[in-house]
């Protein structure tokens, strides 16, 4: 099983890079997108033994108290069998 982690800034943080990344998009001329959030993305490699359930809670604690950052990110994860 593979855990698929995505951690992004929370939508009230300033994301400066993502700005950055828009604004050159406008320059070069690709004007079909509006808004670019950046973010960090992680992938788990969990113990065959585990079930889904015991997956899904040992991923949320990680991402919660491992990857995140909980005053300014947000995560969200998916589980691949």
């Amino acid at each position: 099983m593979k855990a698929h982690v995505y951690v992004t800034l929370k939508t009230t943080v300033l994301d400066a890079q993502g700005q950055t990344i828009a604004n050159a998009l406008r320059r070069l001329s690709m004007t079909g997108v509006t808004a670019v959030r950046q973010g960090k993305y992680f992938v788990l490699t969990l113990d065959p033994s585990l079930d889904k359930a015991a997956a899904e809670a040992q991923v949320d604690k990680i991402a919660r108290e491992v990857l995140t950052n909980p005053v300014i990110e947000e995560y969200s994860f998916r589980i691949e069998e």
